[in-house]
């Protein structure tokens, strides 16, 4: 007996040293394996013995998830740089209140270079969309709120979406200024060709009627009054003609027939055609010019509208006795031209907005004209591919200039 179970006992002695030598082994590679996942998981092993179906599981595994990072990388970046050209602040907020991102734009809206990690309310700086925002983390419902913010002359409106799983909130915040002042645009433009439209026709109303009741038999009033029928008419006439050219050229309708021309020549030309009504003020005019600047290549008709419109401009508005001069001189790359005068000035308030269809400076309500020609020969030296602007004064008159490329 002793003798059989002798060697069965060594046998299994020595299976046991083998199942014991093999578990060692396998655990150590197993332990070097897992060492080398995360250690270095770029350099897996695929074919590691008696382990090939596990490293090749792994590998299979580790390439899924690299191209599900990959895309993500590639999904994330996108959205980074969407984020950063949008025009509209984006801003993310944790269930604290703390901003967690925020976009250049929102850094630019509110004014602010470090808001991450700082509350909304530092943030956002208004009462009023400090408290849309609140609203919308009592009531876990979209909200929105518009303000005006009268230091920086901004209207910005805010939306806040509530992050249903963190229990965040999404801020969006757009800059409504243009769309404001386009809208008082659209709303004096409105308002002042009621106002334009009105006074011509109240006075076509009255001397009808007048002559309706008789006066068109008088000797004397009939004329006078058909007259200045004759008056109002041409003025809703000149009216409507500048709101049709005013339409024409801002539409790019208006094809410009462009050729040399110098500078001294179109101011010349523009002073023979003014020369009569300025001498009728009692205005001097004088040109002040160069005769070796660049040639212009522009629109001489369009181009000597610009100067007439402004010549008027600066003959209604300078008493008797005053000056007026036309003067150019070169730029880099252009020519300028300048009206300048002794008149009565533009308020600071008003010279922003003196190119702007029909408007027109108050105490300049009683004048002639229909505010037009500001705006028309804007559009003109713009078409030339140049700028037109203002300088003036109260008082001390206005110079007006624009600059044509050469």
């Amino acid at each position: 007996m002793n003798s059989f179970l002798l060697p069965l006992i060594i046998i299994l002695a020595i299976a046991a040293a083998w199942f014991g030598w093999r578990y060692y082994d396998l655990k150590k590679r197993l332990n070097e394996y897992a060492n080398t996942i995360r250690n270095q998981p770029e350099q897996l092993p695929i074919d590691l013995k008696n382990f090939e179906n596990l490293s090749n599981s792994i590998a299979s595994l580790k390439s899924a998830f690299d191209l599900r990072l990959s895309t993500l990388d590639s999904e994330t970046s996108r959205l980074a740089t969407v984020l950063e050209q949008l025009t509209d602040g984006v801003l993310i907020a944790d269930s604290f209140g703390q901003v967690q991102f925020a976009n250049p734009a929102a850094c630019k809206l509110f004014d602010t270079n470090y808001p991450l990690n700082h509350s909304v309310a530092e943030v956002v700086r208004n009462h009023q969309l400090i408290e849309a925002w609140r609203r919308c983390q009592q009531t876990r419902e979209m909200q929105s709120e518009s303000v005006e913010l009268p230091i920086r002359r901004q209207f910005l409106q805010l939306i806040i979406i509530p992050d249903t799983h963190e229990g965040g909130s999404l801020l969006l915040v757009q800059d409504l200024t243009r769309v404001r002042r386009l809208e008082t645009v659209r709303r004096d433009f409105i308002s002042n060709v009621s106002h334009e439209l009105r006074t011509p026709l109240a006075s076509l109303k009255a001397l009808t009627e007048t002559l309706q009741n008789g006066a068109l038999s008088d000797p004397t009033a009939g004329p006078r009054f058909l007259g200045r029928i004759s008056t109002e008419v041409d003025a809703l006439t000149q009216m409507a003609q500048e709101l049709l050219d005013l339409s024409r050229i801002e539409s790019g309708q208006v094809e410009l027939i462009r050729a040399p021309l110098a500078p001294k020549k179109l101011l010349s030309s523009a002073a023979d055609r003014m020369k009569m009504q300025a001498e009728r003020a009692g205005l001097k005019l004088t040109v002040i010019c160069a005769d070796d600047l660049p040639m212009m290549n522009v629109d001489k008709s369009r181009l000597e509208q610009v100067l007439v419109n402004l010549i008027h401009n600066s003959v209604k508005f300078t008493k008797p006795g005053g000056e007026i001069f036309l003067e150019a001189g070169s730029t880099v790359g252009g020519v300028r031209c300048a009206v300048r005068d002794t008149g009565v000035g533009i308020p600071a308030e008003s010279l922003s907005r003196i190119f702007e269809r029909f408007y027109r400076v108050d105490k300049s309500r009683t004048g002639s004209g229909t505010g037009l020609g500001l705006s028309i020969s804007k559009h003109i030296v713009e078409a030339h591919g140049g700028k037109i602007w203002a300088e003036s004064e109260e008082g001390r008159g206005s110079v007006f200039y624009f600059e044509i490329p050469t």
